[in-house]
């Protein structure tokens, strides 16, 4: 026993020598074989990178191949396909289709080279015949006498009047029967006044005639508003209402909303609150107008050359094209035969149209919203697609909506709440303007023929017969050549009549 053990602790050290030997002598061959393995990695890292390329080019030829058949296997299916189906033609009224912008430029220019050719005409037989300062002798005849100019300054007078007698009413001071004379009195007056300075007065002439009672008769309409609406704000009053219609009142005391002041009856009695309605683009007055939020000046100044470009070409057009053919027409009725006053009447229905339309656009597009934009007043509706008009009805309440409104406000719904039927209603607002027409043809002409009034009353049953027989289109068509023939062939009856009363009596 005790010669085993030292035998077996001597094999153990052998052992151990050895194993330390055999590491020392692998461990260089270790690092070689790990370089190699190293090596080995990276080229197949290298080899399966450009297999992997080669895929991918592969398999892009492969996608690029396939959408190519696609697509001529598509470009064959729409070839195949069919290349019609159920439609209307454009033109058809059951195709649905709206859009003529491109016909109605056709037409615009088609219109503009015609009458191009026309106004070529004009000139070499007549010459240029503009002249300014002819513009002026049409508002004076004498540069010493201002006959217009004098009764536009003396229209204030009414205005006046009409303030002071509502605020007495408003007071008390004035009963409602003593209110309502006073105004009766003031309105006759302001219709019967000018007029008679026009017929009396040798130095007004027609145009300055034509402008004073236009301004009268709006002044008219406005107090007339004025008045009404005054007088529905104190018979709310009457009744203790606590909340009152925006356009009619307010409660007594004032109050702040959305950073405007509104005003309340009686605090509208003033003369702001007056000459802002006197000189605001509207005939129906309310306490509280709408308004904008401020002045747009490119806005304005784009009216403003409105304004003055269809000013200056108003005036050219009628000396260089209206005038002539007026003067070429006065002569008597019984000296010519039926197709020769038919060519008048046609020669004259062109440049009246496009007159009328010039006008249209001045006036209640340029010089309305010049007015309403300086005036920050915020309604600027003052007309609507009377073009499209398939009814006379539609035409005469669409194309002039300031008067339109004062006449459903103030004239048409009274009569309705009176128990008038709407056809009797109706035909009183058309007799109405029927009388201001004629007021505002005959005495400045100094003349009276009822021309105006009756191409006025003949809309009723003009408007009774398209309303009834004509639809759509021809509705539309109707409406247009009434306007395109009424107007001149009304405006050739005070041609014919003011030649036979002056030139014909001084033949004589």
């Amino acid at each position: 026993m005790g010669d085993y053990k030292p035998a077996e602790a001597l094999t153990h050290r052998r052992r151990a020598t050895l194993a330390v030997a055999r590491a020392a002598t692998l461990q260089p061959m270790n690092r070689r074989f790990e370089g190699d393995r190293q090596s080995l990695v990276a080229a197949d890292i290298s080899f399966e990178n450009e297999h992997n390329k080669h895929d991918h080019s592969l398999e892009i030829s492969r996608n690029k191949t396939k959408n190519d058949k696609k697509k001529r296997r598509n470009d064959i299916s729409d070839m195949l396909s069919n290349c019609h189906k159920t439609q209307e033609s454009l033109l058809s009224s059951a195709s649905g289709y709206k859009n003529y912008r491109g016909v109605l430029n056709w037409c615009v220019v088609m219109l503009v080279l015609s009458n191009a050719r026309l106004f070529l005409e004009n000139l070499l037989r007549y010459g240029v015949l503009v002249d300014p300062v002819q513009v002026v002798s049409l508002f004076l005849n004498d540069p010493y006498s201002w006959p217009a100019a004098c009764l536009v300054i003396v229209s204030n007078v009414f205005i006046l009047v009409a303030l002071y007698t509502e605020r007495q009413l408003s007071k008390g001071s004035f009963s409602e029967l003593v209110g309502f004379l006073v105004h009766f009195i003031n309105m006759a007056v302001l219709l019967t006044f000018p007029a008679a300075v026009v017929l009396l007065v040798p130095s007004m002439t027609s145009v300055g005639g034509l402008f004073v009672l236009g301004t009268y008769t709006i002044i008219l309409l406005k107090l007339y508003s004025y008045k009404d609406v005054n007088l529905w704000c104190r018979e709310l009053s009457t009744m203790k209402a606590k909340k009152l219609s925006r356009s009619l009142s307010c409660p007594s005391e004032q109050r702040f909303y959305e950073g405007e002041r509104k005003v309340c009856y009686p605090g509208n009695l003033t003369l702001r609150d007056m000459y802002y309605f006197i000189f605001a683009p509207t005939l129906c007055y309310e306490l509280n107008f709408p308004r904008s939020p401020n002045i747009r000046m490119s806005f304005l100044l784009r009216r403003l050359f409105e304004m003055l470009f269809f000013t200056q070409l108003l005036v050219g057009l009628t000396q260089q094209w209206m005038i002539p053919i007026i003067q070429s027409s006065m002569k008597p009725l019984e000296d010519m035969d039926l197709s020769r006053m038919t060519e008048r009447l046609l020669r004259l229905a062109v440049p009246n149209h496009l007159l009328w339309l010039m006008f249209f656009y001045w006036f209640f597009h340029s010089s309305l919203n010049f007015t309403a934009e300086l005036l920050r007043f915020g309604d600027r509706q003052f007309y609507k697609d009377w073009w499209n008009s398939e009814s006379v009805t539609y035409f005469w309440q669409n194309w002039n909506i300031p008067v339109h409104k004062w006449c459903l406000r103030h004239f048409y719904k009274p009569l309705l709440r009176r128990g008038f039927s709407k056809m009797f209603s109706q035909s009183a607002v058309f007799f109405l303007s029927a009388f201001f027409h004629e007021y505002l043809v005959s005495v400045p002409l100094r003349m009276f023929r009822l021309w105006a009034f009756m191409g006025m009353m003949a809309q009723l049953p003009l408007a009774w017969f398209v309303g009834c027989f004509l639809r759509g289109n021809y509705g539309n068509a109707a409406v247009w050549i009434s306007i395109i023939i009424g107007q001149p062939f009304a405006v050739l009856m005070y041609v014919h009549d003011y030649y036979v009363i002056h030139y014909r009596q001084e033949g004589d």
